[in-house]
C-alpha cells in the first residue's frame, strides 16, 4: 500500500523555533467572511444554502430566510467583532470568500485599514473536494482577483471551506503568490511541503494548520457550544494547556470566527472573555496567518 499521509509529524521533537518577542505561544484568529458567497438561488447558483442557524434546505425558490441569517454577519456581526479585534490590539487573519468580498468591498478596506490580513477562503462557500480542475483553477483566479481588486494586494493565504480537492495545493502553486494555505488540520505548529517545481520563488510552501474545536462553529445544531461562556472556556482552557507547553517548544493556537455566528449578542461576551484573557498573559502573539507563516520559513526553511 502506497500513501501520502503523514502520521508522525515532528514526533514529539518540533524544531527549535522562538516566536519574535521571545512569545511563548502564537495566536491565530480567524474571522471567516462567507456573507453573499453562500449558495442561493437568489445569486444564480445553482441550490440553496442549508447550513445556518437552522439545518434546513428550501428547494426550488430564494430562501429569504437564510439569506437574511448570513446577512446579520456584516450588518450587525462584524462592528461587533472589529471592536473587540480593535479593544484588545489583535492581528487578525480574514478568510475571506472571493464573491463576499465582491459584494461587500468596504469590508474588506475596513479590515486592512485596521491592519488585519485578507487571505482567500474561495470564491463561493463551497467544497471544493470531487470538483474539476479547470473549475477549481477558475475558482481560485475569481477569488484572488476579487481581493485584489478590494485591497490593493493579492492574498497570500488561502484556506477551503472544509473538504480541499486533492489538487488545491498543486493548484495555488501554480496560481503563484501563496505563502500558505491552511487546508490541514493535523498540528498545532506549521509546517513545510515542496514547493512548485522551478518557481521563481524557490522556497517551500507553509502549510499553517487550522482547528474545528475553538471556533465558533460549534454554536451550530449539534456542536456542543450553547452559551457565550461555552466557548470562552474551552478556548481559554486550550490557550492555558498550549500557553504552558510553549515554555519549551513553540505552539500555535487557531482560533475560528464567522460573522453571523460569533457576531451575535449572546455570544460576543464569550470573544471578549477569550480575549481578555489572553491578552492578560505576556508572551501571548497575536498574529496574523501571514506573519507567522513567514516567521516559520525564515527560521525553519531558511529564507530570508
Amino acid at each position: 500500500m502506497i500513501h501520502d499521509r503523514d502520521f508522525r509529524g515532528y514526533g514529539g521533537h518540533p524544531p527549535t523555533v522562538a516566536w519574535p518577542g521571545g512569545a511563548r505561544l502564537a495566536v491565530s484568529v480567524v474571522v471567516n467572511v462567507e456573507e453573499g458567497a453562500e449558495l442561493s438561488l437568489g445569486m444564480g447558483d445553482e441550490r440553496n444554502e442549508s447550513v445556518y442557524e437552522v439545518v434546513e434546505e428550501v428547494v426550488g425558490s430564494r430562501d429569504l430566510c437564510m439569506e437574511s441569517h448570513f446577512e446579520y454577519g456584516t450588518r450587525a456581526g462584524w462592528p461587533r467583532i472589529r471592536a473587540l479585534l480593535a479593544a484588545y490590539g489583535v492581528a487578525a487573519t480574514l478568510n475571506a470568500n472571493g464573491r463576499a468580498v465582491a459584494l461587500s468591498p468596504w469590508l474588506a478596506q475596513e479590515a486592512v485599514a485596521d491592519g488585519h490580513e485578507v487571505a482567500a477562503h474561495g470564491w463561493r462557500w463551497e467544497r471544493h473536494a470531487g470538483m474539476g480542475e479547470d473549475e477549481e483553477r477558475a475558482a481560485i483566479a475569481k477569488a484572488v482577483a476579487a481581493i485584489r481588486d478590494a485591497t490593493g494586494r493579492a492574498p497570500v493565504g488561502w484556506h477551503t471551506r472544509s473538504a480541499t480537492s486533492v489538487n488545491t495545493r498543486r493548484l495555488l502553486l501554480e496560481h503563484g503568490g501563496f505563502l500558505y494555505d491552511s487546508n490541514a488540520y493535523n498540528d498545532d505548529l506549521p509546517y513545510l511541503v515542496p514547493g512548485q517545481p522551478g518557481s521563481p520563488e524557490g522556497r517551500p510552501h507553509v502549510v499553517l494548520p487550522y482547528a474545528f474545536d475553538t471556533n465558533d462553529m460549534r454554536f451550530q445544531r449539534g456542536g456542543g457550544f450553547v452559551f457565550g461562556d461555552d466557548f470562552a472556556r474551552y478556548c481559554i482552557d486550550a490557550f492555558d494547556r498550549l500557553y504552558e507547553e510553549g515554555g519549551d517548544a513553540p505552539r500555535m493556537l487557531s482560533v475560528g470566527l464567522h460573522l453571523r455566528i460569533i457576531g451575535r449578542p449572546g455570544r460576543i461576551g464569550g470573544l471578549e472573555r477569550f480575549l481578555a484573557h489572553a491578552a492578560a498573559r505576556p508572551g501571548t502573539w497575536f498574529a496574523r496567518r501571514e506573519a507567522i507563516a513567514a516567521h516559520w520559513l525564515r527560521e525553519v526553511g531558511g529564507a530570508g
